[in-house]
């Protein structure tokens, strides 16, 4: 039986006061789950993830990942000690970074061992010819390539992925989308992925959750 991973509850969560995006909100995922959430623009689903990896402070509420509690009851666990992974839709590579040394960026270990690790990543989102190139000499959907590998190469038991396809031509889209939820499958990686698009999560997701009025519906 899978164990559960990740457990929000009652988050409330506002930008400024009087301004609440959401009210008491409750959401679990087991692990090796690939978890959807829809929901229109501006509706807090990216200010979700941003809770979930530390990048903002809930107003209330608590959020528990692998059974510790990373915020709630005057704990705040900062992101760099969450070990949670996140892609953006905006490409955020390092420029002065080839794609091999941005994979290698948030591994620990021996120069060789970071190497070997950001290269097995690379292969697996079929990237591993871009490993001398560096960003800007690479597509979009090259791009969005590394920063997934980059995301799974420290192995994390989590990462999220804020709309990372919606920039992408159909066709490449599709294409990304399969071949990331094949290796988030083999390697057993839990995954939260923000769309607006219901087509899109019915082919990457297991399950699908809907943020509607500041509350969570079941799709």
């Amino acid at each position: 039986m899978k164990k559960e991973i990740l457990s929000i509850k009652d988050l409330s969560f506002e930008y400024d006061k009087d301004k609440e995006i959401f009210s008491k909100i409750n959401l679990e995922m087991l692990e090796g789950e690939i978890l959807g959430i829809l929901g229109p623009s501006g509706i807090g689903k990216s200010s979700l993830l941003r809770l979930i990896t530390g990048l903002e402070r809930p107003k209330s509420g608590e959020i528990s990942f692998k059974g510790e509690v990373l915020s709630g009851n005057n704990i705040f666990i900062p992101a760099y000690k969450r070990g949670i992974g996140l892609v953006l839709q905006e490409k955020v590579l390092f420029p002065h970074l080839n794609s091999l040394d941005n994979v290698k960026f948030g591994i620990k270990g021996t120069n060789k061992e970071k190497e070997d690790q950001a290269l097995y990543f690379l292969r697996l989102l079929k990237a591993d010819k871009f490993s001398n190139i560096f960003p800007n000499s690479l597509s979009g959907g090259e791009q969005q390539r590394v920063a997934i590998a980059r995301a799974l190469a420290p192995k994390p038991d989590l990462v999220l992925l804020d709309e990372p396809f919606s920039s992408l031509d159909q066709n490449l889209r599709g294409e990304l989308r399969t071949d990331t939820r094949e290796l988030f499958k083999k390697t057993n990686t839990s995954c939260i992925i923000v769309t607006h698009e219901l087509e899109e999560a019915k082919s990457f997701c297991d399950k699908i959750v809907q943020l509607k009025e500041g509350n969570f519906i079941e799709m």
